[in-house]
C-alpha cells in the first residue's frame, strides 16, 4: 500500500482521472445521487488529494482535505471513498486517520469539521469526531455535521 498525499496542480491526468471516475462512480452512480461533484474545491492551491494506491498503482481509497474557510471556517474532510477493489481490506479507518493527521499538520489550530452521511456516525465518532449539528438532508441524503475533538477518540 503507498499512500500519496498531493496538490491538484501535483496530480497527473491520469491520477485525477482515476479520483473524479472513483467519485463518480459512488456518490453519483453507486448512491444514485445527483449532484455536481466538480465543485472548484478540487483545484484550491491548499486542497490536499489523499490517495491509497496498490502496489500496482491502482487507487483503493480517497479522501479529500479542504483548508479552513472553503466548506467550514475549520479544515474539513470529504469526498472519503473507498474504492469496490479495495474494500472489505480495512481501509477506511487509516485514510481517515491520514486524513487527520494531515489537516492538523498543515492546519494545527484550525480545527476539523465534516459533514458525514448519518449512518456512518459511528465510525467518525471511534476516530474523534462529535456531532455538532441536527441530521439534515443534502442531495437526499441524511447528513450530520461532526468536529474533531482529540479527548473523545475511542480505543
Amino acid at each position: 500500500m503507498q499512500w500519496q498525499n498531493l496538490t491538484f496542480n501535483q496530480l497527473n491526468a491520469n491520477t485525477l482521472y482515476d479520483i473524479l471516475k472513483l467519485r463518480i462512480d459512488v456518490f453519483v452512480v453507486e448512491q444514485a445521487c445527483a449532484y455536481p461533484e466538480l465543485d472548484n474545491k478540487d483545484r484550491h492551491p491548499e486542497t490536499q488529494h489523499l490517495l491509497a494506491l496498490s502496489t500496482g498503482g491502482e487507487l483503493l481509497a480517497y479522501a479529500r482535505i479542504l483548508p479552513p474557510g472553503i466548506s467550514y471556517p475549520e479544515a474539513s474532510i470529504g469526498r472519503v471513498v473507498v474504492a469496490p477493489l479495495g474494500r472489505g481490506q480495512g481501509l477506511a479507518t487509516p485514510l481517515m486517520q491520514h486524513a487527520i493527521a494531515s489537516a492538523l499538520a498543515t492546519w494545527p489550530t484550525a480545527g476539523i469539521q465534516i459533514g458525514a452521511q448519518d449512518y456512518l456516525k459511528g465510525f467518525y465518532q471511534k476516530l474523534g469526531f462529535v456531532p455538532c449539528s441536527d441530521v439534515y438532508l443534502e442531495d437526499g441524503i441524511a447528513h450530520i455535521d461532526m468536529r474533531y475533538q482529540t479527548a473523545a477518540v475511542q480505543q
